[in-house]
């Protein structure tokens, strides 16, 4: 079985965004770009799914700039087998990669599909349940626990309640949650190692897909700073200030 796996650049995670000076965009010039943190769970498991002989290949999947092949080395150094990277300068939405990914799906033919949840940029959380209404798969998200066994994909998921479980006949479109497992760090065999592996390049038109954005920023601004708090002589003055100026109950 195939499993196929999109992962995306972003910002690092520890690096604090900041708002271009015009509100266009946030500010990319010399900033640290590194794998979407859940898009490195996303390929963990299937990873883990080949060392249990459960997958048979692991395909890395990006759209982007020609930057976006660091990402890919860092997917294959993690283990992934080879690589496919959709190049494009578009800023890229979530029913465009959608759209893309069942292409590329079309022609793999994977078992299973696995993406992280949601990109620390956009926080979108569309990009697995649009791509699963688009090929019509079972689809179970924000997974905590997968188990793969007799063509079935039996899904752990956090939900507001607590957990639910599901059984997904495959092929299916998971999305990984932060509790799923812990990635492993690249070793410097692998990444270079990773080096030799196969990246293939297409475009846009090899695909036949149309990426241009469907929605405009308008503007960016950063979030107000916090306000400082304040001490209140007794319960009946907090609840006064929770209910007329907080307005939270």
């Amino acid at each position: 079985m195939k499993v196929l796996v999109a992962v995306k650049r972003v910002i690092d995670y520890n690096v604090k965004v900041r708002v271009k000076a015009d509100g266009s965009a946030v500010e990319t010039a010399n900033v640290k770009f590194s794998m979407n943190p859940f898009d490195e769970i996303a390929i963990e498991e299937a990873v883990r799914l080949k060392e249990a002989g459960i997958a048979t290949e692991v395909i890395a999947v990006s759209l982007g700039i020609t930057a976006a092949q660091e990402t890919l080395r860092t997917a294959l150094a993690m283990g992934a087998d080879r690589a496919i990277h959709v190049v494009t300068d578009l800023e890229l939405q979530p029913l465009a990669v959608a759209k893309a990914l069942k292409v590329i799906a079309a022609r793999e033919q994977p078992g299973l599909i696995i993406l992280g949840k949601q990109a620390i940029d956009d926080d979108a959380n569309q990009t697995g349940q649009m791509l699963a209404a688009l090929l019509n798969w079972a689809q179970g998200t924000f997974a905590s626990k997968v188990v793969i066994a007799d063509g079935t994909a039996t899904v752990t998921r956090e939900v507001d309640g607590g957990s639910e479980t599901l059984a997904l006949t495959l092929p299916a479109v998971i999305t990984t949650d932060l509790r799923l497992n812990e990635p492993r760090y690249a070793s410097l065999p692998n990444i270079m190692k990773a080096k030799k592996k196969p990246i293939t390049a297409m475009t846009p038109e090899d695909l036949g897909v149309d990426l241009a954005p469907r929605l405009r920023t308008i503007k960016v601004t950063e979030p107000d700073k916090r306000q400082a708090g304040v001490k209140v002589p007794d319960v009946a003055a907090l609840v006064d200030l929770l209910t007329n100026q907080a307005r939270v109950i």
